[in-house]
């Protein structure tokens, strides 16, 4: 699909940083089990990988609604415990409100910034993140921080994001935009779900804030885009109202908005993508 149909005479329509501490928050609040199902391999991949054990202590940096959280809580059991970190007080909110109905007696939740939080019954065994690393302005400042927060010879299991070009899906949805608004190219690096597509930078990251071993696995999937089932119309329905490329749409009116959305359903229809972490 050509991207050369952009709309002339307008300015470039910037992507503004994720606010996760309210905006983007509130969003992932408010379509939690679906941006859950879309997600949930990577963590099961992820939790797999990690293989926890009874009687470790865990960060969950990034834990949104507290669904990993739970998990690795379940996989520490009985006398392991994990705090669930998390910048936006909505999502915290959600998460406690879950754990306390699941009687899981040996979870907690934060709601802070990890590059700077301190926690009293630091140092923790291992640190996991689905997801949630990636958005940070001072990446080694903030690694640096996690690095004293779990013990010496603590282990970490993050997941992030490939490039957007292994991730069809982003790029079919990017394109389609593309065609009705003008959006200048991606900043390499810059905070963001693709911050560590590059792995060059993302071992630089991490050797600059301490940690030591880097062990990257690529993993590949489906993408339930909207959740498990949906149609390609429900699946640019959930896009256009909880993620980025639908913030970029936002204020060109009702025609462009309903425009894209035909013409990103016609693209995905019949059609499912992979997902690259």
């Amino acid at each position: 699909m050509s991207n050369d149909s952009n709309i002339s005479g307008q300015q470039p329509q910037e992507l503004k940083p994720e606010d996760w501490a309210g905006e983007m928050g509130l969003k992932w609040l408010a379509s939690l089990s679906l941006f859950e199902e879309m997600i949930a391999p990577i963590g099961e991949a992820l939790l797999a990988r990690a293989a926890y054990r009874d009687g470790e202590s865990v960060i969950d940096l990034g834990c949104g609604g507290g669904a990993t959280t739970l998990a690795i809580g379940e996989a520490v059991a009985p006398s392991g415990k994990v705090m669930g970190l998390d910048i936006s007080p909505d999502l915290i909110a959600a998460a406690r409100e879950r754990a306390d109905r699941s009687d899981a007696g040996n979870v907690e939740f934060t709601c802070a910034d990890a590059a700077t939080v301190q926690l009293p019954d630091a140092p923790y065994d291992r640190l996991f993140s689905r997801f949630g690393s990636m958005f940070f302005e001072e990446p080694v400042s903030a690694f640096k921080n996690l690095h004293a927060l779990v013990r010496p010879g603590g282990r970490i299991d993050l997941a992030v994001w490939g490039p957007p070009r292994d991730n069809l899906w982003m790029m079919e949805m990017m394109g389609v935009v593309r065609n009705h608004v003008d959006i200048p190219p991606a900043v390499p690096r810059a905070p963001g779900p693709f911050a560590f597509e590059d792995l060059e930078y993302l071992g630089e990251i991490l050797g600059g804030s301490g940690f030591t071993n880097v062990d990257v696995a690529a993993y590949e999937a489906l993408q339930p885009v909207g959740g498990i089932g949906a149609t390609p119309e429900k699946a640019v329905e959930f896009a256009f109202a909880s993620m980025a490329v639908g913030r970029a749409l936002s204020d060109k009116g009702d025609a462009v908005i309903t425009a894209a959305s035909k013409e990103l359903a016609d693209v995905l229809r019949g059609t499912i993508y992979p997902a690259r972490a």
